[in-house]
């Protein structure tokens, strides 16, 4: 692929997650309303702030537009994101933020692939000597991943169990669990974005004893390819710094930045 025709696919990329992955798509089956161009998404205990575009506000219009977001979740007693993405206008938008209260948290790579690609890429990494990859679907399993998780962020994730207990509920979340002797090393899951043409890849998360076995890779291939099967065309990450790297190998491109802007009410 010459630079020219790279620069092409990644504005193609970029234009279809605009307009497909912003805005409603991100409220999708839970209470929202709407404030101008953005969305206020209400999950349990936390606001979440959309949008398309912020196209024609600036200044004193724009500081109004941030603090009232700030203020509607405060007066719940929530914190609030508002999720920037590195190329979204005006410019000084990220000053706005700070300005208003709101912190930057660690900046994520959207990456983007084609989901017929990376099968083929991929094709025989989805099989890894000692390990089984299987859907999970019961409360059990989901407890199990929530204590992974727990042990490989040294925090506590028990909330993930029931967070991917609602999300198996809505049939749009495919949770796939990697065992080895009996014990999670590791999990993964897929979003199917309905109405779009994306399946968002979340989790990889993996014990450290059993990184660099094909683990995180053999995930991506068994839901890039359950992905092909349902008919979406794109895969969707936003990847760490640690994830962003191997999957650019196999194909991913970059298309833009996302920085969680979080306000805690005191």
């Amino acid at each position: 692929m010459t630079n020219d025709q790279r620069t092409d696919q990644v504005a193609r990329l970029l234009s279809a997650y605009d307009d497909q992955l912003r805005g409603a798509s991100e409220s999708a089956d839970v209470p929202t309303s709407t404030d101008g161009p953005v969305i206020r998404v209400e999950y349990p205990n936390r606001g979440f702030v959309s949008y398309r575009s912020l196209e024609g506000l600036d200044g004193a219009e724009l500081d109004a537009l941030i603090a009232r977001q700030r203020e509607y979740f405060a007066a719940k007693g929530w914190p609030v994101e508002w999720k920037l993405r590195g190329h979204d206008l005006p410019a000084d938008l990220p000053d706005r933020l700070r300005a208003a209260g709101f912190e930057p948290e660690e900046q994520e790579t959207v990456l983007i692939a084609e989901s017929a690609e990376i099968v083929d890429r991929l094709r025989g990494r989805d099989v890894v000597d000692g390990v089984s990859i299987r859907l999970a679907g019961e409360r059990a399993d989901f407890e199990r991943i929530a204590a992974m998780e727990s042990t490989v962020w040294n925090d506590d994730w028990s909330w993930l169990a029931e967070d991917l207990t609602r999300r198996h509920a809505t049939g749009q979340t495919d949770i796939y669990v990697a065992e080895a002797d009996g014990q999670v090393v590791s999990a993964a899951w897929a979003v199917y974005k309905k109405d779009t043409e994306f399946t968002g890849l979340w989790g990889g998360s993996t014990l450290a004893e059993w990184r660099g076995k094909g683990i995180y890779k053999a995930l991506v291939a068994v839901r890039a390819a359950r992905a092909v099967a349902q008919g979406y065309k794109y895969l969707h990450v936003d990847a760490s710094d640690d994830s962003s790297p191997i999957l650019q190998r196999l194909g991913f491109l970059r298309v833009t930045t996302t920085t969680p802007y979080v306000h805690t009410p005191q």
